[in-house]
């Protein structure tokens, strides 16, 4: 399989893995109505994935620096199919807890390893290959409740998750037998996690603006509901708005990797960034949900743009043969991150009210994008491909 078409299926391997998030956030009320789940028991389900990914991205990517990326999938895919299954057949809250932590695990230490395969595969075109995972990635997360709506009513409520589960047991199949670039032993790292490549200045920096765009998502996503129902807004800009919020990440992902990667990942990102935070400092303070709505889609297409530009950055700046472990570090900061921000927002909200909130929040962007740049060091300014020169085995 050449580079091109390896590619090609490692997105299209993306997009399910995202669906296997998605799928379920249209399933809710009927595992409550049909099995007698409580909403807290649920969010706990929904809670527990996003936990296991942090903790698989953290502590089990790496390992696929280490002469393992295709192994580190296949066995990663496998977990998910795992999980699948036991959510299709699951009719009590241990095991949907069981399911969702297995394929959380699955996603967590697969999901870098592929990032890994792309960005040495094909260093030249690392911004444009980052931005169409992004995109894949969003429209896979997207796909799953549509997946669900259509499957559940006549097929029931196992149906989404056996239709997944044999499209990755598909591309798992397709990608065993394809050579992927393994890092050459001689040049394989012999650190066990990879937090210690926040001692290279221009990955922290990096880390950072990753950092900066998650408590922004945190923050809108927890309270764009619950501000427009306080404002009177009509219900579907309520309802709409989150999900709006991703179609041009979907859409223009791609074009925002290779402008990161032609322009700087870090100048990029600090833009996006000041951007985003001054859009988030509006939000605060506007009265209406017209006005909100104006901000809002100036907030939206500048978020396209520039959402690639961290891990663009932190495949810039890590070593070529530690790829995997960079992007895991990022995805599992950036997951734990974006929760924290979530629940701080909730709280904030209720006890400080919108305009203290939102102006906070800007306030750690601002700050996290700003000690990103003086990290970033001289790199701040970099446009030039990861280097390749490690030796790295096909297998």
């Amino acid at each position: 399989m050449n580079v091109k078409r390896l590619i090609v299926t490692l997105q299209v391997a993306t997009a399910i893995m995202s669906m296997t998030y998605g799928v379920m956030f249209t399933m809710l009320d009927d595992y409550r109505d049909e099995y007698g789940i409580s909403e807290s028991g649920l969010g706990l389900v929904l809670a527990i994935g996003f936990f296991a990914a942090f903790i698989g991205q953290i502590t089990l990517a790496p390992l696929a620096d280490r002469g393992h990326a295709k192994r580190m999938m296949i066995i990663g895919f496998a977990l998910v199919v795992a999980g699948s299954l036991v959510m299709a057949f699951g009719t009590t809250l241990i095991a949907l807890l069981v399911g969702r932590l297995v394929m959380g695990v699955g996603g967590g230490m697969s999901l870098p390893a592929l990032r890994k395969i792309v960005i040495v595969s094909d260093p030249d075109n690392l911004g444009g290959n980052m931005g169409r995972l992004l995109s894949v990635d969003i429209a896979g997360f997207a796909l799953g409740p549509m997946l669900s709506a259509v499957l559940i009513g006549p097929f029931g409520l196992a149906s989404p998750f056996l239709v997944i589960s044999a499209a990755v047991v598909a591309i798992t199949v397709a990608l065993s037998r394809v050579s992927v670039p393994e890092t050459a032993h001689e040049d394989q790292p012999s650190e066990r996690f990879a937090f210690d490549l926040l001692r290279i200045p221009a990955v922290a920096g990096a880390v950072l603006i990753g950092v900066a765009l998650f408590v922004m998502i945190g923050t809108f996503d927890s309270l764009w509901a619950l501000m427009m129902e306080d404002l009177e807004a009509a219900d579907w800009i309520a309802n709409m708005g989150v999900s709006l919020f991703a179609i041009p990440m979907a859409l223009l992902g791609p074009y925002g990797g290779r402008l990161a990667q032609r322009k700087g990942p870090y100048r990029v990102g600090a833009i996006g960034m000041t951007v985003g935070a001054a859009c988030m400092t509006l939000y605060g303070f506007l009265p209406t949900p017209a006005l909100m709505l104006v901000v809002f889609f100036v907030h939206i297409m500048n978020d396209g743009f520039t959402v690639t530009s961290a891990g663009v950055a932190v495949g810039l700046a890590a070593p070529a043969e530690r790829q995997a472990g960079a992007q895991g570090l990022l995805g599992g900061i950036q997951t734990l991150v974006g929760g924290m921000a979530a629940s701080l927002a909730g709280w904030s909200y209720d006890h400080l009210g919108r305009g203290p909130t939102f102006t906070i929040a800007a306030a750690c962007i601002l700050a996290c994008t700003a000690t990103g740049l003086v990290l970033a060091g001289d790199k701040r300014r970099s446009i030039a491909p990861i280097t390749t020169d490690v030796s790295v085995g096909a297998h």
